[in-house]
C-alpha cells in the first residue's frame, strides 16, 4: 500500500503516513496499489488499472457547502438525495415526510454528516 499523498510505501496497518502524516486513505496525487502518480480527478489509475477510492464527503462531485445548504433547507423533501443521484432515498425522504414528517429529521442526521464529511453516496440504499 501507498501514501495516496505523497507516495511513499506504507505498512498495511498503518494509521497515518510516517512521511507526511496523513491519514490513510486522504489524499488524491498518488494510487494507493502502485504508488504512482495520478490525475487528483481520475477514476482509474493508468499505470495500474486499479479504480481510485474517492476521500469521504466526495458528494458525487458536487460541493460540500452547497450540498449542506439544500439538505438543510429542502432535505426533508430529499432535493439533495436527487442530486447526489440518491433517487430511491429522495423517494422515501417525500413519502416519509408527507406521512410521518420523518424526513426533516433524516435530512438533519444527512446535514450533520455531509458538514463532518461522513456522509457516503450510494445509489442502491434505502437509508
Amino acid at each position: 500500500m501507498f501514501c495516496r499523498q505523497c507516495g511513499k510505501e506504507m505498512n498495511d496497518n498503518q494509521a497515518i503516513c510516517l512521511n507526511c502524516g496523513v491519514k490513510t486513505g486522504e489524499g488524491n496525487a498518488f494510487c494507493a496499489n502502485c504508488g504512482n502518480a495520478v490525475d487528483p480527478n481520475a477514476a482509474v489509475c493508468l499505470s495500474c488499472g486499479v479504480a481510485i477510492k474517492k476521500a469521504g464527503g466526495d458528494l458525487a462531485g458536487k460541493d460540500k457547502i452547497t450540498m449542506a445548504l439544500i439538505c438543510f433547507f429542502l432535505g426533508g423533501l430529499g432535493i439533495h438525495n436527487f442530486m447526489m443521484g440518491e433517487t430511491k432515498k429522495g423517494i422515501l425522504r417525500i413519502v416519509l415526510t408527507c406521512c410521518f414528517y420523518l424526513g426533516s429529521i433524516l435530512a438533519l442526521i444527512d446535514f450533520i454528516k455531509i458538514l463532518t464529511d461522513k456522509y457516503v453516496v450510494d445509489p442502491d440504499k434505502f437509508f
